[in-house]
Parts: structure tokens; C-alpha cells; sequence
């Protein structure tokens, strides 16, 4: 197992809960509806457990799909050509630069990036409207694995390093992580939400995580992988 398998879940899970901030804006929206279209009474926090975690969960299996496919394609080409690979890891690299820029609020380049997935978005969308409102698990679930597929700069970064994971399985396995690392702000319930959401308007801790983002991508990068090793 090369040192990269090692680090990649523990660090998937780390930019996940570190740009969870992130999340808070583009899919938090929903978490809080979803709450808020319950009727308040007995059982209430119990069916609004079952909601959260179901959307959850399909927001987190949509990515690990995105994963494998993308590990699965990849992979193919790269038997085919060889330098792939590289290309592969310098994308990945330069995208976790320009989301750590993103957090940091030093440059929003990446902005651009998530307009690659708009077009599948424009067609996807209109389902998502059709689930709603939500008044079971299984509309969550549906729910919550459309919105997986809603353009972000964040997931795309994951998603390119996801990419050079040495199967589809740990791939995949990656943007598990990735996202379970995103739940304590998307549960949108108790202190640690709270608490994240404190953290979203706090330039010391949002310059603090694009640094580690910038260091995470400058890891991936081809030429300084080869100097650690």
C-alpha cells in the first residue's frame, strides 16, 4: 500500500470537515428545510434524525459513485496512455490550490471549475423539485443523492484526488470519507453546528484552512510527490 492510500482517508475526511464551511452555503439550505417542514410534536426529533441522515447518506453514496466512475475511466485511459497519470495528479493538485485560495478568501477562481458540472446540473435540478416536499426517508434519500451531483469546487477537488487512488474501490472509499466529514455542519443540529457555523465567519480559521488546502494540493503535485519520495 503506497503512503498516499495511507493519508488519502484521513485526509479526505480532514478537508471535508475543514470545508464544511463551504458546504454550509452551497447544501446547507436544505438540510434546514427539511427540519423545518416537519410538523413539531411527538416523534419530532426522531423523524427529523431519520430525514437528515437519509439525505445524507445518498448525498455521500453520489459521490462515491462520481468517485468510482471517474476512478473507472481514468484508470482505463491510462492503460492506454501512460502520461495520463501525471496529468491526472497535476489537475488534482492545482484544484485543491484554488479551493484553499477559494477559503482563504484569496482568489475565487474556482468558481469557474464548478461551471463544468452546470449543464448536468440544469437537467438534474428539475427532479430534485419534483421529490419535494419532503415527507419520508426515501424522498430524503432520493434527495440527498441528486444533490450530490450539485457543482462544487469543493467535491470536484476531492473528486481529482479521489481519481488517483490505486482502485475504483478506494476511490470511492475516499469520497466516503471525504463526506463524512462534511456531516457534522450538513446534520445542521447541536453544538458542533453551531459551532461550524461560527467558523464560517472567522477569517483567522478560514485562511488557516485554505492554507492546509494549498499544502494538501502542493503534496499531489507531481514534482513534489517524486522529492517526498
Amino acid at each position: 500500500m503506497t503512503p498516499e492510500l495511507y493519508l488519502s482517508y484521513p485526509s479526505a475526511f480532514l478537508i471535508g470537515l475543514l470545508g464544511s464551511t463551504h458546504c454550509l452555503a452551497m447544501c446547507g439550505g436544505i438540510s434546514a428545510s427539511l427540519s423545518m417542514a416537519l410538523p413539531v410534536g411527538k416523534g419530532f426529533r426522531m423523524r427529523q434524525s431519520l430525514l437528515l441522515l437519509a439525505y445524507n447518506f445518498g448525498r455521500i453514496a453520489s459521490y462515491a459513485l462520481i468517485a468510482a466512475l471517474i476512478a473507472l475511466l481514468s484508470t482505463t485511459a491510462a492503460n492506454q496512455w501512460a502520461p495520463l497519470g501525471m496529468v491526472l495528479r497535476s489537475g488534482a493538485g492545482l484544484l485543491l490550490i484554488a479551493m484553499g485560495l477559494s477559503m482563504g478568501q484569496w482568489w475565487q477562481g474556482i468558481r469557474y471549475v464548478e461551471r463544468i458540472g452546470a449543464p448536468l446540473w440544469a437537467r438534474l435540478s428539475p427532479l430534485s423539485r419534483r421529490i419535494l416536499p419532503i415527507n419520508h426517508a426515501g424522498q430524503a434519500l432520493a434527495l440527498g443523492a441528486l444533490w450530490g451531483w450539485l457543482p462544487c469546487g469543493l467535491v470536484y477537488s476531492t473528486l481529482g484526488w479521489a481519481a488517483l487512488q490505486p482502485s475504483v474501490g478506494s476511490a470511492a472509499l475516499t469520497m466516503v470519507f471525504f463526506g463524512l466529514g462534511t456531516l457534522p455542519s450538513m446534520l445542521g443540529a447541536g453544538y458542533a453546528a453551531n459551532w461550524i457555523n461560527g467558523l464560517k465567519s472567522n477569517q483567522r480559521f478560514r485562511k488557516f484552512t485554505g492554507a492546509l488546502l494549498i499544502l494538501f494540493g502542493l503534496w499531489t503535485l507531481p514534482l513534489l510527490a517524486l522529492i517526498g519520495h
